[in-house]
């Protein structure tokens, strides 16, 4: 039995509407699983020795997709066995050695090594504990890997494994700290007995001569009492080890979701995350010298601007004036040049509005500012990191590169250490993104959207910013992988109507490319024309163009006047561009509305990604703001250029495009006359820290901010249909969002509204049942809305 919630919170059986627009699409073929489609090959990577591509696909239409490999000299595609599969896929998550010549990997919780020229595979541990996190150091004379906290090398040449450091979960019994009555007992036994005295001192004499003879191998006791030791990582040269010190937020309540339909029976409980405002781990920065057998603790109490408190805090004047210790900060990356002397810090703020990097000295220990980025809004952008690690390291043992929005668009710098200049390679009004530097490090690899914000191409660029080329040449997306000595490359390849297709090209401007996989996509599919929307931009109330495509009725064929806006989800995402979507549902469902003689329209909102800084934290402090007015301005824009009704539009979308739904039907009634919510966040308060913080700043620091972003606020201005649809094992999205509007929905008297739950779903569907059942409802509820009296 599906589920079906009304307004009033009882379960009970719908039936539910199915059209067929005409004998090719449907909800149900469009929904159901997508191996209808065909399959496109995804993750592709390159064998070490450069003669195997491989890459995951299911041909076969399998349950799973499987690792295939196509020999570059044979031309030939093959399906590698399980164990084979598993395999290369720990080979490519291994490090290489300073010559590309070795590989250390891990396989099945060991320790493996490959020499890449003869493919010799060497074990290196075999013990239960697991390892991970292999690399060389000791200039590739060791291999240095993690186990149980702790950081072990194994010597190449003779084989042998010592234990470079050893953390205890305990306070060190020379720092715990005695109260006053325990001091003054001390003090009071040594001062009145001579003897007593007299050990301490010969104690003390002996503790300094065993130090003084101490073997360089020793192990040093590091006690960390009850933080947790994260980050464990080896300089080139053996010398330094670091890590970060973690302490967790005691106080911090965790989210259950519970799951309601399961395999036992009964109601299982999952943990899940806290929310926004929680307290959150703070950590610290230490770096272990083994030869002088010291440890330097990185204080960030001097960066610069950390006692700059955000602006704000200025419509909060009883809390600005309770600014006065420095903000706290964290290494979110340290890279160490070859030679090992020099590296660079990677410090963020913990409120997301600075990043530092920081040149650290091992000679001097000591710390100067290589670069400041500051942004009241937060720091994030491609290659620079928020939720994910930035693009940054060394050119060679003085010339560090990373990527920075200094000019309102991520881009391409370096700096030289040695004379303190800092050099910005790449310019203009586009992003730079996936870049690597390659082996030789004398040129740089990445994707660009300079010729459209829509259109990505693949470049290559020598290090001191000249000689930029374009490789690829088709206009679509793509998705590259160099071989191993980077003469050719292979990549996936799509276009809007397209699925992906896998590739390999020369390395080099104008050369032909070979396409891999032929005909992947099934016969079924290819029977229909899937449109190819139009791209174009449209004047925005401020005067800045929002990019946008848009599906229309065929010439000759049914318009209803009716118009639907389509609103990608994430917020940060960018939808409106020649690759294949992520949305490939939606695009389906698309065109399917698009034959029912709807105008579909999908526009790249303030907040989307691939448009710069400016761009991307115009929401900053007011979701549901300048990325609702983009939509309305599109409505409007539908309205004059295509002739749609005014009366007849409506809107749809997932999770950040659920909430704009929400946002647009609360506060837009007039421009919207029915919306389908999918997932939506309801109440920004509710959601996670990392993500709703650097938006919105925290709930109890910034309540101004969640008051005028959260939707559940505005659903008195319900008056047009509403559709939510929300899964229950949803781990991101938490369903209580639903269940709250619901509940203000109801006791606002609001009847023009339903909610539909599915009790086995995450975030992102997995059920084609459940597909099929989401869009049925969201079809019957525009037909019935807009296209009723047509």
């Amino acid at each position: 039995m599906r589920y079906f919630l009304l307004p009033v919170l009882l379960v009970g059986a719908l039936q539910l509407y199915s059209q067929k627009p005409n004998d090719t699409l449907s909800v149900e073929k469009i929904m159901q699983d997508p191996k209808w489609i065909g399959t496109s090959p995804g993750n592709v990577f390159w064998k070490p020795d450069g003669t195997m591509i491989y890459f995951f696909w299911n041909p076969e239409k399998a349950p799973s997709d499987s690792l295939y490999g196509y020999d570059v000299r044979t031309k030939k595609i093959s399906k590698l066995d399980y164990r084979s599969a598993q395999k290369e896929l720990s080979i490519k998550s291994g490090s290489f050695d300073q010559k590309h010549e070795r590989i250390a990997f891990v396989f099945n919780g060991d320790i493996y090594l490959l020499t890449i020229q003869n493919g010799k595979i060497q074990r290196i541990t075999q013990t239960s504990t697991g390892k991970r996190t292999p690399s060389f150091s000791m200039h590739d004379q060791w291999i240095v890997f993690e186990s149980d906290q702790n950081l072990y090398a194994w010597d190449i040449a003779n084989g042998s494994t010592r234990q470079l450091t050893h953390f205890i979960n305990t306070d060190s019994p020379s720092t715990a700290k005695l109260n006053l009555q325990e001091e003054w007992l001390r003090l009071q036994q040594t001062q009145t007995s001579s003897v007593i005295e007299e050990r301490k001192h010969k104690r003390e004499l002996h503790d300094e001569i065993l130090k003084s003879t101490k073997e360089t191998d020793t192990i040093k006791n590091i006690y960390v009492g009850k933080k947790q030791v994260e980050d464990l990582a080896i300089s080139p040269d053996g010398r330094f080890i670091t890590y970060n010190l973690v302490e967790l937020p005691t106080n911090a309540k965790e989210t259950i979701v519970p799951q309601y339909v399961n395999e036992s029976g009964f109601t299982a409980e999952i943990p899940s995350r806290t929310k926004v405002g929680a307290p959150q781990e703070k950590s610290n920065f230490y770096i272990f010298d083994r030869k002088n057998d010291s440890i330097f603790r990185m204080s960030t109490d001097s960066l610069p601007g950390i006692f700059q408190y955000p602006e704000f805090l200025k419509d909060y004047p009883e809390k600005e004036q309770k600014k006065k210790a420095a903000r706290d900060a964290f290494v979110l990356k340290f890279s160490w040049n070859q030679e090992g002397i020099l590296a660079v810090a990677d410090i963020r703020s913990l409120d997301f509005k600075d990043r530092w990097l920081m040149k650290w000295d091992a000679k001097l220990k000591s710390l100067t500012l290589v670069d400041h980025q500051h942004d009241e809004a937060w720091i994030a952008g491609p290659g620079i990191g928020w939720e994910d690690l930035p693009s940054m390291g060394w050119i060679n043992d003085h010339q560090f590169y990373f990527q920075s929005e200094a000019s309102g668009y991520s881009h391409l710098y370096t700096f030289d250490l040695s004379s303190g200049k800092k050099k910005q390679l790449t310019y203009g009004n586009y992003e730079i993104d996936k870049l690597t530097l390659s082996r030789d490090k004398k040129y740089f690899y990445f994707i660009s959207n300079e010729d459209h914000p829509g259109k990505q191409q693949y470049y290559k660029m020598k290090t001191d910013g000249t000689d930029k080329e374009k490789i690829t040449g088709m206009e679509g997306g793509y998705e590259p992988a160099l071989s191993p000595d980077e003469k050719t490359f292979a990549y996936r390849y799509s276009y809007q109507n397209i699925p992906w297709e896998l590739y390999i090209q020369e390395n080099a401007p104008g050369k032909k490319p070979l396409q891999v996989t032929q005909l992947a996509m099934s016969k079924e599919w290819q029977s229909y024309p899937w449109r190819d929307p139009k791209i174009f931009s449209f004047t925005a109330r401020d005067g800045k163009q929002v990019y946008a495509r848009i599906y229309e009725p065929q010439k000759n064929a049914r318009h209803s006047r009716a118009a639907v806006i389509f609103v990608h989800g994430a917020g940060y995402l960018q939808n409106v561009t020649f690759r294949w979507s992520y949305y490939f549902r939606e695009f389906m469902f698309n065109n399917l509305l698009a034959d029912l003689g709807y105008t579909v329209m999908d526009i790249d909102y303030r907040a989307s990604a691939g448009y710069g800084r400016d761009w991307r934290t115009a929401i900053y402090r007011h979701m549901g703001g300048k990325d609702l007015d983009d939509q309305v301005d599109a409505a409007r824009w539908l309205v004059k250029e295509r002739g749609v009704d005014s009366a007849r539009i409506g809107m749809y979308g997932g999770s950040y495009g659920g909430f704009i739904t929400l946002m647009a039907l609360f506060t837009q009634p007039k421009v919207f006359k029915a919306g389908a919510a999918l997932r939506p966040v309801t109440d920004w308060a509710h959601y996670n820290h990392g993500y709703a913080a650097a938006i919105l700043n925290e709930p109890f620091n910034d309540s101004l901010a969640y008051a005028r972003s959260s939707p559940i606020n505005f659903a008195s201005g319900l008056k047009s249909n509403l559709l939510i649809c929300h899964g229950m094992v949803d781990e991101n999205v938490h369903v209580q969002d639903a269940f709250r509007l619901s509940q203000r929905l109801i006791e606002l008297g609001k009847d023009n509204w339903n909610l539909a739950v599915y009790p086995v779903e995450d975030h992102s569907f997995v059920e084609s049942s459940s597909w099929a059942d989401e869009y049925k409802r969201i079809l019957k509820l525009f037909e019935s809305s807009l296209n009723s009296f047509f």
